[in-house]
């Protein structure tokens, strides 16, 4: 079921699976043994069908344990862009996976997102995040907010994989105080002219474009924010330097930086003024989102963790039969579990076009910390063993800590919880 569009009909994700992953993976998304073809179409989610879901984790998993698990260590360690793993994945169609097939993407819900998420970050967490700010951050306010001329040029390439976006909010003076931009756009004739900063921007020196956050009203302060839509390699758009971090080192993090750009004025996403709800709302569906690449450390953690335990022997008996290590392993499991239930709630809500907003933030704080500590945990079983790179627990470390921190600290989670919470519990 493919469409037509520039350059001939786009392949659906069953035919590149064909090619990609062959016979065995295709059997599982077609329907295995009972010759059922299923689609990932739209009507996926409108009628969500857990076998489609079962059978888009499996691809995952297989992708993850042929492709990306060998590599991980390899890219982290030499700060390189999976260019070669992300142009796999966006034919296995996980680049815009809740984006409708007309528009470039999958079709299929949020929860079948959050479900690929995870299987992705649990073998490579810095190319988990590079899906994650395609999906969430980019393709998401573009396909709420954009018309469809904006849809069919900003959407369709970024949403199949062809090209790579990102989202600028956060600057080197605001961070959490996201409707404090100093980045202004002016309007100057048929264009906006922009000028500014934005900083710790994930997939910067890899994006074709980027939804980015400015003021275009400074008296109206938050409702004076408007969202624009800009093409890589405009005049006056340059990036800042590489940020060298502590983790998720395979993707590129920086600056991008605005003097005097000019972009033509229907490069606005939205109506004037919309900007802050653009953000909030993205943030939203991101959360859920960095939940889920969470979601794939804190399991990775666990797994490294419980495989160890049983192989590793210490005064003749495998690890596994000892108390201390067992009481770590119950927690890290039910770590795991409970913040997976929550980020699938969140997904579901969303899919349902419910309000989602406090369920979000609760699943992005309780698997980031989950993340944390399970890797935390994951090396104080494996030890020594898990201090050093020849084991993967290190770089779960390293790569879970960012989650407590981007699209929200964990602290920003809270005051949205708790603001949630007040108005439903009213005095």
């Amino acid at each position: 079921a493919g469409q037509e569009r520039e350059g001939g009909p786009r392949a659906t994700p069953l035919s590149m699976l064909r090619a990609s992953l062959g016979r065995r993976a295709v059997a599982r998304w077609a329907g295995g043994a009972t010759g059922r073809r299923v689609r990932s179409t739209q009507s996926a989610v409108d009628q969500p069908d857990e076998s489609v879901h079962e059978m888009l984790q499996q691809t995952c998993k297989d992708f993850v344990e042929a492709q990306l698990k060998p590599i991980a260590s390899e890219i982290d360690k030499n700060h390189r862009f999976p260019k070669e793993i992300v142009a796999q994945m966006a034919e296995l169609g996980l680049m815009g996976v809740a984006i409708p097939e007309e528009y470039g993407g999958t079709g299929m819900d949020c929860l079948a997102y959050a479900i690929a998420m995870e299987e992705i970050s649990a073998g490579c967490a810095s190319t988990g995040v590079i899906m994650s700010v395609n999906n969430s951050l980019y393709c998401d306010p573009v396909m709420r907010y954009g018309d469809h001329e904006q849809k069919l040029k900003w959407l369709v390439p970024f949403a199949s994989g062809e090209k790579l976006g990102c989202f600028g909010l956060s600057e080197p003076g605001n961070g959490s105080d996201a409707a404090a931009a100093s980045t202004t756009a002016t309007l100057d004739g048929d264009h906006w002219v922009l000028d500014g900063t934005k900083a710790w921007i994930t997939n910067a020196h890899d994006a074709h474009a980027a939804v980015v956050i400015a003021t275009t009203d400074k008296t109206l302060k938050h409702k004076g924010l408007s969202a624009f839509l800009v093409e890589a390699g405009t005049p006056g758009f340059s990036l800042g330097k590489k940020e060298d971090k502590l983790g998720i080192r395979a993707s590129s993090t920086g600056n991008l930086i605005f003097e005097n750009c000019r972009i033509p004025k229907e490069n606005m996403l939205g109506p004037p003024g919309a900007g802050f709800k653009i953000a909030m709302s993205t943030l939203d569906g991101g959360r859920i989102g960095i939940a889920a690449q969470a979601l794939g450390i804190a399991r990775a953690s666990l797994e490294t963790a419980a495989h160890y335990a049983q192989t590793r022997k210490t005064f003749n008996a495998p690890i596994a039969k000892h108390q201390a290590i067992q009481f770590m392993l119950a927690d890290m499991a039910m770590r795991y579990e409970s913040s997976r239930l929550l980020t699938h709630r969140a997904a579901k809500l969303k899919d349902a076009k419910l309000p989602y907003t406090k369920e979000a933030a609760m699943a992005k704080l309780a698997a980031s910390e989950a993340a944390t500590a399970n890797a935390h945990a994951c090396i104080q079983v494996l030890g020594g063993m898990g201090y050093v790179t020849e084991m993967p627990a290190e770089r779960y470390y390293r790569d879970a800590r960012i989650t407590e921190i981007y699209e929200g600290t964990s602290e920003i989670q809270r005051l949205v919880i708790a603001g949630q919470i007040l108005k439903e519990y009213p005095a």
